[in-house]
C-alpha cells in the first residue's frame, strides 16, 4: 500500500517504514507526526481524492531535525564587475512513515 501526501508545498510517494526527508516541521525529534492531506492511496483498492480524500490520514515519527548540504549561490552581472557569492543550506526534517490510514 502506498499513498501520495502533500507537505510543505511538495507531493511525495510514501509507503509504510520508508524514510523521507520534507521540509522542516516544529516537531522535536522523537514525535510523532499526523499528515492530514492524502491525495492518493493506491494498492489493493484505490482511492483518489478530489482534491483530497476524506477520512485518510499518514502516520509517522520525527526522527531527526538537519540541515542539507551547504550549495553555493553566485550572483554576478558580466562586464560590470559586479558579484555576490553566497552559501545557503535548507533546513529537513526526517521521518520514518509508519501507518497509511485509509
Amino acid at each position: 500500500m502506498y499513498a501520495i501526501i502533500e507537505t510543505g508545498g511538495k507531493q511525495i510517494k510514501v509507503t509504510e517504514g520508508q524514510v523521507v526527508y520534507i521540509e522542516k516541521l516544529d516537531v522535536e525529534a522523537g514525535a510523532d507526526v499526523t499528515f492530514e492531506k492524502v491525495l492518493f492511496v493506491g494498492g489493493s483498492d484505490v482511492k483518489v481524492g478530489s482534491p483530497l480524500v476524506e477520512g485518510a490520514t499518514v502516520t509517522g515519527t520525527v526522527e531527526k531535525q538537519g540541515r542539507a548540504k551547504k550549495i553555493t549561490v553566485f550572483k554576478y552581472k558580466a562586464k560590470k564587475n559586479q558579484h555576490r557569492k553566497l552559501g545557503h543550506r535548507q533546513p529537513y526534517t526526517k521521518v520514518v512513515i509508519g501507518k497509511i490510514n485509509a
